[in-house]
């Protein structure tokens, strides 16, 4: 079981402590930045607990996306260092529980994705439910705000949230190669589009392939809109971010572009 306990340990870092062998709930590096932005991904793993039998689905299907964001969590660490920025990431996938979603939401914990049934969600048990609640989903957003509430002790905080998307979904083709997502505030995705469309070689999303209407915007709206502070969602194609070194070039580009604003 995960120690549900979320506290900063050290200067450096700050975990979920893990127990019985299994992966921490949540992960933070580079709590000691200096800067004034935190990264947060949440799609940042695959993993799934063993008493949940990957879920009935095969190694192969747990590497797709319905899985996780494949590459952000590459990215999310390179552009966390360009800026010298807190990075927050879970490390459980999100067919577990999905942290950017509320749990009360079917979608929380899906019973297909992608086209895909997922056999171990199919009937939840009551525990099971609590279980995710107490066990990935607390201690991910407890651990968040409680980052955010030790930068914001320091100087203003804005959050950055770091995905990925599939080319294909559902048949549809995907022409962008980035989306900028945001909801109330522009303060961020502004500058951040003009940028971005700077570069005629790029297709830009504005609120694509997702918006808050897909109610994608969960853990910026809790922890940083509705407390009247900046935000952004940036979703990059996986195919995009095949390798390390691609993941390593959009996190530095991302990177330039948000430091020069």
């Amino acid at each position: 079981m995960f120690n549900a306990q979320a506290s900063i340990e050290t200067p450096q870092s700050a975990t979920i402590t893990a127990s019985q062998g299994q992966h921490d709930a949540v992960s933070v590096e580079n709590i000691a930045g200096s800067g004034r932005f935190v990264v947060v991904c949440e799609h940042a793993s695959n993993h799934v607990p063993p008493q949940f039998g990957n879920l009935g689905l095969s190694p192969d299907e747990l590497q797709r996306h319905i899985a996780w964001d494949p590459g952000a969590l590459g990215v999310s660490r390179v552009l966390a260092h360009s800026l010298d920025a807190t990075l927050v990431f879970c490390n459980v996938s999100r067919l577990i529980i999905d942290c950017n979603r509320d749990p009360a939401m079917s979608d929380a914990m899906p019973l297909t994705s992608e086209g895909t049934a997922i056999p171990g969600n199919q009937a939840i048990a009551a525990a099971d439910r609590d279980w995710r609640v107490d066990e990935v989903y607390k201690p991910f957003h407890a651990t968040l705000a409680g980052v955010l509430a030790h930068k914001r002790a320091q100087a203003p905080v804005a959050l950055i949230g770091m995905h990925s998307f599939t080319p294909v979904y559902n048949g549809s083709t995907r022409p962008w190669h980035i989306g900028i997502l945001f909801d109330r505030d522009r303060s961020l995705a502004s500058p951040l589009l003009s940028a971005l469309r700077a570069d005629a070689s790029l297709v830009v999303g504005e609120n694509q392939p997702y918006s808050p209407d897909d109610r994608v915007y969960h853990t910026l709206d809790r922890h940083a809109q509705a407390l009247g502070e900046a935000s952004v969602m940036i979703e990059i194609r996986n195919d995009l971010l095949a390798t390390s070194q691609a993941q390593a070039a959009w996190g530095e580009r991302l990177g330039a572009i948000i430091a020069a604003m």
